[in-house]
């Protein structure tokens, strides 16, 4: 029996995708609680030779002179915030658009004119697009996610793990990322 390695890569992707996707929705571990320390008394040892207790002397306190005189701390200055242009806040990207762009990037320049280059094109832009997706919230986030999922169909129908036209795929893959560019404020 001859092994279809077509197939066994795109299985071994598939299984990669599950436990990526099981470690993604998985809760964190609650942090351990704190317990407190339980404080055992213990009695003081008690001397068999009476020693005598010497206390220290307590140190002279100085008297300041007339003549010196502390100086005083300066006083602070209060702060005063200053104004933000709003430019340089509105420059500022949601997360996840940046990441998300080089993937979509790379796709482009990556994508043969043979199926299997276009297909590891597309199964290197689902592993991507995963990595951008976890710094992502909101629309911006499910519009990423959305594009994951429609590489891995486009990586399963160029492998021939599904069947369907390609085509398809790539028309809503197209749609989402004019989506994303608006959503991410990118022209």
């Amino acid at each position: 029996m001859r092994l279809n390695w077509t197939a066994v890569s795109a299985l071994a992707a598939a299984v990669a995708t599950v436990v990526a996707l099981v470690a993604y929705l998985m809760p964190p571990a609650p942090p351990p609680q704190p317990q407190p320390d339980a404080v055992v008394p213990t009695p003081a040892p008690q001397s068999s030779s009476p020693d005598p207790v010497i206390p220290w002397p307590a140190p002279p306190t100085p008297s300041p002179s007339p003549e010196f005189s502390t100086p005083q701390p300066p006083m602070p200055s209060p702060t005063q915030a200053v104004p933000v242009p709003s430019a340089l806040l509105s420059a500022a990207r949601p997360g996840g658009c940046d990441e998300a762009a080089a993937a979509l990037t790379a796709y482009r320049r990556n994508t043969g004119t043979a199926r299997s280059s276009q297909a590891a094109a597309a199964h290197q832009a689902y592993l991507d697009l995963m990595g951008a997706g976890l710094d992502a919230q909101g629309v911006v986030g499910a519009k990423i996610r959305r594009l994951v999922a429609e590489f891995q169909e486009l990586n399963f129908r160029l492998t021939g793990m599904t069947g369907g036209d390609p085509n398809q795929v790539i028309a809503d893959i197209n749609t989402d990322v004019a989506e994303l560019e608006r959503l991410c404020g990118s022209s």
